[in-house]
């Protein structure tokens, strides 16, 4: 139940208002004695101990760096996306407009440069119209104004609401404190750095706070640039943000600027003239929406939600997760990402031409991601899914392009990879040529069974599997794309079982190597387990050396990345910098690029992987720049592939079902068309190479150093009979699938 008011001494009596008159008006002599009269010069003991009840009051107050929105910009420093509690970038008051400065004291304190943060005149005059049944009267100074929003929104930026008192809630107690600090921030700083501050850190409406912040969001213009009426529109919306709101209460909003403007004619800043032209004008708003986060940045979301995890899961930016998204959000941070802008447009762009989001109903998964050789810059990553789509169009929050978590078990947000196919056989190659193997060393291609016992060697463990239609276990022999009569059934060199994606010349490399060295040579090029890094790409299972474990797109792509750098492998990289607005670096990953791959071995496969792309599995997908390339597709289309490399960009384009399980991909709607089957040439393959002809020149196209002619070693026996491949069932020409999974259906690539 409510407390009763007292009939005499309630505020709603004369006598009531009396009381409280003298009341205030002591705190009022208390404030004025302790602000204007040194104490030592005060004679009268009542003097003296109203002095020491206000010396007695805290006069020290933690300005320090108002909340400020953190930017992840783009390598040429274009805005991807903006964090935020409270929208706000500081400004120096030299860089806000004398319009601004002019238009905020006149309204809200026009004796600013004259008191010494408390107006006792404006004071007295505001308790004795309260007194006389006028009602309350502003009597906040700037300086008073900017302690209570200091106050505030120090509480609001440390997660203490219930700690915060807003006008009638506040005490006499609260009040004095306020105006004690005020005549303290008077003594610290000069006027014109309490004014920016007030300035920088007071609210404009729709979640601006800042100058710069409200500049932006209704006139799309900097605070150094505001024109008179924007900055008397600006100044009016501080004193109550909700009703002079320029986007809901426009009219009120109006009213409140052109008085203002009258303000500022009535002391001299403008003449009437300007008020006159001014008062005319209407509000002339242009406004920016906000964004916040990474599901309204401006390009590459997923990208921007990658690079905002590196951060919340990285004991750099702050011990807990909660210290590490405050600095995120409140902390100011500028961070410079590698991403190009030209080539994520690009991307983007070659993506929506094959699977547009808006017309995807059977939900195929697509994503295309660039790597720089020689440096581990991520330069692109795209994908056919938006983090917060409209209504009605498929929705996926993975993150398709990178793995699930990071090494320490933090979750990054992607899918967890996908079956990579045929993509997988260089690193077999390459340990081919790194035990002293030959490219053009003669393989058998004609060997199809490889039952249970057969001697594989893996010094680190074991092999299961078996191809071998003798054994009840087993469902059939390996198989090559052609079928079971197929022409590539034969003795065959390396190379041309690599470039013709030949699953029983893979076998037949394997079968003269160490599975244990073969996995070395995988780890060397960066591959590991898409859904736990710490893991290796698993070779204790026989269909893995044709693709069946899950590796990330950008793993595969900054693998052979290692490749176009002549082996040297450097850890995929997505920040270049992070300062904060005090100029403080913070720590940014390392690509740690070292060789991890012999020069010569990198060539020989380099080599042979720009064949694929000339009489190759992706013979239909040239470039038109020096180039090698692998596709790849799983058991019955389920996943499909081309990664792909220049001397300056790698690049990995992935079509497939990321939550689908084992459908295939053949039939189903894409490209605006229904085809019965979908390979790596394809779909990923045609958005590879428009992609790579789009954008590549920007980049090192030259040419790559040849392998040593020792390790070319020319065949011992006669040349295959054709350097063609056969034509598929779908009538296109090529091998694109050789692929098997443990039970080794048919397939292609």
């Amino acid at each position: 139940m409510a407390a009763k008011k007292h009939p005499i001494f309630d505020t709603a009596t004369t006598l009531g208002k009396l009381v409280a008159f003298l009341g205030i008006s002591s705190v009022c002599g208390v404030l004025v004695a302790g602000l204007m009269v040194p104490a030592a010069a005060l004679a009268g003991t009542t003097a003296t101990s109203s002095i020491s009840l206000f010396d007695d009051l805290p006069d020290e107050m933690n300005v320090g760096t108002p909340a400020q929105s953190s930017r992840i910009l783009a390598a040429d420093g274009s805005v991807l996306a903006t964090f935020y509690d409270q929208k706000r970038t500081e400004v120096p008051l030299e860089d806000i407009s004398e319009n601004m400065r002019n238009a905020i004291i006149a309204v809200e304190d026009s004796r600013y440069y004259e008191h010494g943060g408390i107006d006792t005149r404006g004071l007295m005059r505001a308790i004795a119209a309260m007194v006389q049944g006028g009602g309350r009267q502003g009597a906040s100074t700037i300086t008073q104004q900017y302690v209570n929003n200091v106050i505030i929104q120090t509480y609001a930026a440390n997660g203490e609401y219930d700690k915060i008192k807003l006008g009638s809630d506040k005490g006499i107690g609260e009040k004095v404190r306020e105006i004690k600090l005020a005549i303290a921030i008077e003594k610290q700083y000069s006027k014109d750095e309490i004014l920016q501050g007030y300035l920088n850190w007071v609210l404009y409406a729709n979640g601006n706070f800042g100058i710069e912040s409200a500049s932006d969001f209704y006139f799309s213009t900097h605070a150094k640039d505001l024109t008179l009426t924007q900055a008397a529109l600006l100044a009016g919306v501080v004193n109550s943000p909700t009703v002079y709101d320029p986007v809901a209460n426009p009219e009120n909003a109006l009213a409140r600027r052109n008085l203002v403007l009258d303000h500022m004619l009535d002391q001299g800043m403008i003449d009437k003239k300007e008020h006159a032209d001014a008062v005319k004008t209407g509000l002339g708003l242009k406004v920016q929406a906000n964004r916040n986060g990474c599901t309204s940045a401006v390009r590459a979301e997923y990208f921007c939600e990658y690079v905002s995890n590196l951060i919340l899961n990285d004991p750099a930016y702050g011990k807990t997760s909660e210290d590490r998204l405050k600095l995120l959000q409140q902390g100011g941070l500028t961070i410079t990402t590698t991403l190009d802008p030209k080539l994520q447009d690009a991307a983007q762009s070659q993506i929506h031409n094959v699977i547009p989001m808006e017309n995807n109903p059977d939900k195929v998964g697509q994503s295309l991601v660039t790597v720089q050789p020689g440096t581990g810059k991520i330069l692109a990553m795209a994908q056919n899914t938006k983090l917060s789509p409209p209504e009605g169009q498929w929705a996926n929050t993975y993150n398709f392009n990178v793995d699930m978590f990071d090494a320490k078990g933090n979750e990054l947000g992607g899918a967890g990879g996908f079956a990579t196919g045929s993509t997988m056989k260089p690193f077999t190659f390459a340990e081919w040529l790194n035990s002293g193997h030959k490219i053009n060393e003669i393989v058998d291609g004609s060997v199809r069974r490889y039952p249970f016992g057969f001697p594989w060697k893996n010094s680190c463990g074991s092999v299961a599997g078996a191809y071998d239609s003798s054994d009840p276990a087993a469902d059939k022999d390996l198989q090559n794309a052609d079928g079971d009569a197929g022409a590539y059934y034969r003795p065959m060199t390396a190379r041309e079982g690599l470039y013709n994606s030949i699953n029983t010349i893979t076998f037949g490399t394997a079968a003269k190597l160490d599975f244990c060295n073969i996995q070395k040579m995988m780890t060397a090029a960066g591959v590991h387990n898409g859904k736990d890094p710490k893991q290796p790409y698993n070779m204790s299972s026989l269909s893995n050396l044709l693709g069946a474990g899950s590796v990330a797109p950008m793993t595969m792509a900054n693998a052979f990345a290692t490749f176009s750098a002549g082996g040297i492998h450097c850890d995929p990289v997505a920040m270049a910098s992070i300062t904060n607005v005090k100029g403080d670096k913070f720590p940014v990953p390392n690509a740690n690029c070292k060789q991890t791959i012999k020069p010569e071995v990198a060539a020989g496969v380099t080599s042979v992987l720009q064949e694929v792309l000339i009489r190759g599995s992706g013979y239909q997908i040239p470039v038109k720049y020096t180039a090698g390339a692998k596709t790849g597709t799983t058991n019955n289309s389920e996943q499909t592939w081309t990664v792909g490399f220049t001397k300056g960009l790698a690049t990995a384009s992935w079509v497939g079902n990321p939550d689908l399980g084992g459908r295939s991909s053949n039939e189903l709607l894409i490209g605006g068309q229904r085809i019965p089957y979908v390979d790596g040439a394809t779909y990923a393959g045609k958005t590879w190479q428009g992609y790579m002809n789009q954008v590549a020149g920007a980049y090192d196209v030259g040419g790559f150093t040849p392998p040593p002619e020792s390790m070319v070693n020319p065949p011992v026996v006669a040349a295959p009979k054709t350097d063609k491949p056969e034509k598929s069932d779908n009538g296109d020409k090529g091998n694109d699938n050789n692929d098997n999974n443990d039970k080794n259906d048919k397939k292609k690539d």
